[in-house]
């Protein structure tokens, strides 16, 4: 595949009920936007207000978010759907890439450079890292993270708050599935087969809830929940299973 460098990046924000950690959420990616944009690349953000019950609605009005609604509860459903929406503002879907982010979370400055830093270098696939917002947690959590988290060297996990892709990449794997949970792993399971190049990277690590309650079942709250009910009962360390 020809890869074509990067004109435009499409940001997709999904929310259920997150109207305490949305404003939050937007101030940080304007940040992101305004540096790439610096750059002269053309960023379509879309808010993907999913069933939503609070004010979620109200703080996306207060950013001047450009939104989509839909009544999915179901967060790979959301992500599809603003992704579909932002490439209708597009001309030709040559030369797009897509990145993904959360609700509940807060990319740096240099989040979307840095993903067109790897998309240059060959990358159809960016997994960025993500950590938990420690405030939220025991100290415990945050001392075993610092001490099995070394800069430099990212695990290659997929998470949702820090995904990009080529959107012809997406394109030919059939895109997001309507899921509830996991979408963001189903994606990138059917990317790899497809042969796409998947680039792990800790360079603009994504700032998360560290609430152990999420929107999903089993989300990176059902993750940080388990993580932080071993250490807590005298763990030292964590079985892999659980890491």
């Amino acid at each position: 595949m020809t890869r074509m460098p990067v004109r435009t990046v499409v940001v997709v924000v999904p929310a259920h009920d997150e109207e305490l950690l949305l404003g939050r959420c937007l101030t940080a990616l304007d940040r992101a936007v305004v540096r790439a944009e610096a750059r002269g690349v053309r960023c379509v953000v879309r808010v993907v207000l999913d069933d939503c019950s609070d004010g979620s609605a109200l703080v996306a009005a207060r950013h001047r978010a450009p939104v989509v609604s839909v009544a999915h509860a179901a967060v790979g459903y959301a992500r599809a759907a603003g992704i579909a929406d932002a490439l209708e503002a597009v001309e030709d879907a040559r030369g797009v890439w897509i990145a993904n982010t959360d609700a509940d979370s807060a990319v740096p400055e240099n989040w979307i450079t840095a993903q067109l830093d790897a998309a240059a270098a060959g990358a159809d696939v960016y997994l960025g890292t993500v950590r938990p917002d420690f405030a939220e947690l025991p100290a415990v959590y945050e001392r075993h993270w610092r001490a099995t988290h070394v800069r430099g060297r990212p695990a290659g996990n997929v998470h949702g708050a820090s995904l990009g892709i080529r959107a012809e990449v997406y394109d030919a794997v059939g895109g997001f599935g309507g899921l509830r949970e996991h979408e963001d792993v189903d994606l990138v399971t059917r990317a790899r087969a497809a042969g796409a190049r998947v680039v792990a990277s800790d360079v603009a690590e994504v700032l998360t809830s560290g609430r152990f309650v999420g929107r999903t079942p089993g989300g990176y709250a059902e993750f940080v929940r388990r993580q932080a009910a071993v250490l807590m009962s005298g763990a030292s360390t964590l079985s892999p299973a659980v890491r």
